[in-house]
C-alpha cells in the first residue's frame, strides 16, 4: 500500500498545494499540475450535479487500473485530493488528518491569503509527519 501524492485545489480549481510521496513517478510540469487540476475540479461540478437522487457532494473516489484518487471536499469548497495504491483503505482517514493540519497550519496563519499558494514550513512539516514517505 502506498500513497503516492497528495493535490489541494481551491474552490476556482486552481492547485494550491501539489507534493509527491513517492520515488518513481513520472515528473509533470507545474502547468500540467495545474490543468489536471482544473480538469478534476471540472469532473467533480459535474459528478455533484449528475445524481439522480437528489443532492450529491459529488466524487469522492476515482479509479484507474494502477491508483485510485480519493477526494474530500470541505465546507468551504476546497478539495484535497490523494493519490494511493489501489490497495490503500486508509485515504479518506488520511484526508481527514490533512484537513486537519490545513485548518491548524494554514487557516489559522494571519499571512496566509486565501485560496492562494500553500506556502507554510508548519503545513509541510505536517505533512511529512503524517504521510512520511508515502508507504503506510
Amino acid at each position: 500500500m502506498a500513497i503516492f501524492g497528495l493535490w489541494v485545489i481551491n474552490k476556482a480549481g486552481g492547485l494550491v498545494y501539489q507534493r509527491n510521496f513517492a520515488d518513481g513517478l513520472v515528473q509533470l510540469t507545474s502547468n500540467e499540475y495545474l490543468v489536471l487540476a482544473g480538469t478534476l475540479h471540472g469532473i467533480h461540478a459535474i459528478t455533484s450535479r449528475l445524481s439522480p437522487t437528489g443532492t450529491s457532494s459529488g466524487a469522492q473516489v476515482i479509479e484507474a487500473e494502477t491508483f485510485k484518487m480519493t477526494i474530500l471536499l470541505s465546507p468551504t469548497g476546497t478539495k484535497f485530493v490523494l493519490l494511493t495504491s489501489l490497495a490503500e483503505t486508509s485515504a479518506s482517514t488520511v484526508l481527514q488528518k490533512v484537513y486537519e493540519a490545513y485548518a491548524d497550519a494554514v487557516m489559522k496563519n494571519p499571512f496566509h491569503t486565501p485560496e492562494m499558494p500553500i506556502r507554510s514550513e508548519g503545513f509541510d512539516t505536517r505533512i511529512a509527519a503524517l504521510i512520511g514517505t508515502g508507504h503506510t
